[in-house]
């Protein structure tokens, strides 16, 4: 799951219409080459160009299919592929959040891949990331790259403080925090207010918005309220940054980290090449990944996200074909290690797990981290709880709401989006 990001891969709406072609693109010739789609949700600067490089291979020895790459802001591309897909113009390739694929596939825009070329090598992918591409008993993406939650940390700053290791409580981050104001004069943590990160402290008191087996929203329940307490309780006290509520938070944030003007925070691997870039992690060994702390339950974790690739139902035939084929290509182990290499993104194949992969020091920081990840339920609207949850949570953290009224206001939200649940 990618959150904030995306805002800096700048595609024009005109762009997108223009390219959101779907089995219309055929070519101005039957037998010429198959012209696809691909709507690319990478982080156009960090991301894109690796993507981009493995197009150019895969038309390179695919002479009949071309590639046309389109890379889409993060933050629109769900509600842009909603609507070009209720208008069949949507484009053969999607490059899906999981959370997004049931939603797509309960609407009829996904194409079920079980058979065919896309998931020739399913028993290769990671068992529970295949599952997570499923409705309904069948499977409508091929996953790309997986991810998680972990709590990264500036070893320097942790070590000039005294602390030995990571803090595997949220009470403990607070006092490391503290030591870290003290010794080393900068913030020990810095938290985000977005609903995607909160989750860790939902995990940590058992419970999350929703329970979907029981069909009833929980977000406004005792443990749920226990979880957002203790989340709010880190914006304030020494060496904890209060919370940022602007629109530019996630840059604000990240900016510090990386900048050594922080020395931990909530983050996920699809910014480790930026975390390099930064001036406290010209050494690399400097980056220090764990799991995030447990809440008084024991348990610690954060949710399983990342993308799927998955092709387009309302395309025709030859478009299809192209696609599954290009799906494959994508997703194969030489690909997804390219792509490891380049972007320092996590595989979702074990064979895609190189020696040489696996020396980055930020994927195997993640990599152990993993374990602890929870899967999301197959719930279509799971991830459109997390919009009016945004909302409030921002107003919660800045002192315009109560934690009461806010979570109160989340619930009334969620009912709408999910009517048959109970509250």
């Amino acid at each position: 799951m990618r959150r904030g990001i995306a805002a800096t891969a700048l595609v024009a709406s005109f762009a997108l219409a223009a390219t959101a072609c779907g089995g219309s693109d055929s070519g101005s010739k039957s037998d010429g080459p198959v012209t696809i789609t691909w709507w690319d949700t990478s982080n156009a600067t960090n991301e894109a160009p690796t993507y981009k490089a493995l197009v150019k291979e895969f038309e390179a020895a695919n002479k009949d299919i071309k590639v046309k790459y389109v890379n889409v802001p993060f933050d629109q591309a769900q509600n842009k592929f909603d609507t070009a897909a209720g208008s069949k113009g949507a484009p053969d390739v999607l490059r899906s959040e999981v959370g997004w694929t049931p939603a797509f596939a309960k609407k009829g825009y996904f194409l079920p891949l079980d058979g065919t070329e896309a998931l020739k090598d399913q028993s290769k992918f990671r068992s529970n990331l295949i599952e997570q591409a499923k409705y309904d008993g069948k499977t409508y993406g091929v996953p790309l790259v997986t991810d998680t939650l972990a709590l990264v940390y500036n070893k320097a700053l942790f070590k000039k403080a005294g602390i030995t290791e990571a803090p595997k409580t949220w009470d403990e981050l607070k006092a490391d925090a503290a030591k870290i104001d003290s010794k080393a004069k900068v913030y020990g943590y810095w938290g985000s207010t977005q609903s995607y990160y909160a989750q860790t402290f939902l995990y940590g008191e058992g419970t999350d918005t929703v329970d979907a087996t029981a069909k009833k929203i929980t977000v406004n329940s005792a443990p749920a309220k226990k979880a957002y307490g203790t989340w709010l309780s880190l914006f304030k006290g020494q060496g904890l940054h209060k919370a940022d509520t602007t629109a530019d938070a996630y840059a604000h944030i990240q900016d510090a980290f990386v900048n050594g003007k922080v020395a931990s925070i909530i983050q996920g691997p699809w910014e480790i090449t930026n975390f390099y870039k930064g001036s406290a992690f010209k050494d690399k060994s400097n980056l220090g990944i764990a799991t995030v702390p447990a809440g008084s339950t024991g348990k610690a974790g954060a949710p399983t996200g990342g993308h799927n690739l998955s092709v387009y139902a309302g395309s025709d035939s030859a478009h299809q074909k192209a696609a599954l084929k290009f799906v494959n290509f994508m997703t194969s182990a030489k690909s997804q290690t390219e792509i490891a290499l380049k972007n320092s993104t996590l595989p979702t194949r074990d064979d895609a797990y190189t020696a040489e992969v696996k020396a980055d020091p930020g994927i195997a920081g993640f990599q152990t981290v993993l374990p602890a990840a929870q899967p999301r339920p197959a719930l279509p609207e799971y991830s459109s709880l997390w919009t009016p949850l945004d909302t409030e949570l921002t107003a919660i953290a800045g002192g315009k709401e109560s934690l009461d009224k806010g979570l109160s206001n989340a619930e009334l939200a969620m009912a709408k989006l999910v009517p048959d649940f109970s509250k």
